[in-house]
């Protein structure tokens, strides 16, 4: 992922102005920090970084750059991307709210917002991967769907036909691959549980010393993941490593 990148706004901006990610953007830009914006939106550092990360994924650019400085530790600054996406969320809460205004004064009736908050996707799943449908098969009440990263490299997905014709999915189609973390075993090389999916990528933070731990990677694709390790012990930042995935763990989802 790069700045040349065209920045994919609508899969980031479709939620409403109370949306968390965008404020912990908001106060990186203020502060200069990640653990100041972390502690004044009212969540952690680990889920101010999760922020961060979930946007980068859903714009296909990087939004936040180490600083130097910056107080409370973590220097950080936004990157001419994040700035644009400030800029284009701000625009897109004022159309939100003059549609709004204009459907209240045509019938006098106070219309609760219309599910706006629905018609963005929000979800415990930490893991969310913009992808394109590459291929289906159908094999008896299941379907499996394969999805193409972008640099190719292949995720498939075990979804029932019933969820496949409700979602309309099509060969082309741009989609998101959910899935939660505790559904990724993260291993050194190929020494982990057989699984549908592999994902290469490199280690960049374990949460523990020993025993099992949370584990974020950047896959070789670019895009960010958390998984678990059995052993935290193995595991050194920057180890190159696998996330292993089954098929009927990864959701299927439309974004917007």
């Amino acid at each position: 992922m790069n700045e040349s990148h065209p920045l994919q706004l609508d899969a980031a901006l479709g939620h409403d102005a109370t949306d968390k990610r965008i404020d912990v953007l908001r106060r990186i830009g203020a502060a200069g920090s990640i653990s100041e914006a972390a502690r004044g939106a009212g969540i952690s550092y680990k889920a101010a970084w999760q922020a961060i990360e979930t946007l980068g994924n859903l714009t296909g650019t990087p939004l936040v750059e180490k600083a130097v400085g910056g107080s409370g530790g973590g220097g950080a600054q936004l990157t001419p991307a994040g700035h644009r996406v400030l800029r284009a969320f701000d625009l897109f809460v004022a159309a939100r709210q003059a549609v709004m205004a204009q459907l209240d004064d045509e019938d006098g009736v106070s219309v609760p917002s219309l599910g706006l908050a629905a018609l963005g996707l929000r979800t415990s799943m930490r893991n969310q991967l913009p992808c394109v449908v590459a291929d289906m098969r159908t094999s008896g009440a299941a379907v499996r769907v394969e999805l193409a990263l972008s640099d190719g490299t292949r995720l498939s997905s075990r979804i029932t036909q019933e969820s496949a014709q409700l979602l309309d999915l099509t060969k082309g189609r741009d989609v998101l691959a959910l899935c939660k973390a505790t559904a990724v075993s993260v291993s050194c090389g190929d020494s982990g549980p057989v699984s549908t999916n592999t994902l290469g990528g490199r280690v960049v933070r374990v949460s523990g010393d020993t025993g099992a731990a949370e584990v974020s990677l950047k896959l070789d694709c670019g895009l960010s993941m958390v998984g678990f390790a059995s052993d935290a012990g193995e595991l050194n930042v920057g180890d190159a490593c696998v996330a292993h995935i089954d098929d009927s763990s990864v959701v299927i989802a439309l974004a917007g």
